[in-house]
């Protein structure tokens, strides 16, 4: 019955004087190992007209812009029919609210290609490679007041 009792106990002293004797990351040679290197940050995906929709609205203290759609269709040249094909002046998504009009475009130049050619009707704003429109839906009911809210809040979300 002794030798039942002292065998896992033995055992039991054993593992732990085992698992409990770590050199503290000494190397071989005596010298201290160095502690593992954290990963390097990786760098965000770049910023969506999708994901800006859902940013701005929680800038602007809402739960959402309002019926958010993805319109990217209506905005490319291949949805100008006739056999064309997209093309790198096309924007690369379009998310349609009751409040604005959210473009992204591939560059900055690209956007203000597009803003410069609807500025006669003033409810274009260029953002980088973001327009901000309101020339759909409801989005003339926008204030003024909100809608340079909503170009600041942009800038601001580029930045970061």
């Amino acid at each position: 019955m002794r030798t039942r009792t002292t065998l896992p106990a033995a055992l039991l002293a054993f593992t732990v004087l085992v698992l409990g004797c770590d050199d503290g990351g000494t190397k071989d040679d005596g010298t201290k190992e160095d502690a593992p290197k954290a990963a390097a940050p990786t760098s965000a995906a770049p910023l969506t007209a999708r994901a800006a929709a859902a940013e701005l609205a929680d800038a602007i203290g809402v739960k959402t812009l309002g019926n958010p759609t993805n319109n990217t269709g209506s905005c490319s040249n291949q949805s100008a029919g006739a056999g064309r094909k997209t093309d790198v002046r096309d924007c690369s998504q379009l998310i349609t609210t009751d409040t604005v009009s959210i473009y992204e475009f591939p560059t900055a130049e690209v956007a203000d290609q597009w803003t410069k050619r609807r500025k006669f009707d003033r409810t274009w704003r260029q953002v980088d490679r973001f327009a901000l429109s309101w020339s759909a839906r409801d989005q003339a009911l926008t204030s003024k007041e909100r809608r340079s809210e909503l170009e600041t809040a942009l800038r601001k979300l580029i930045k970061s």
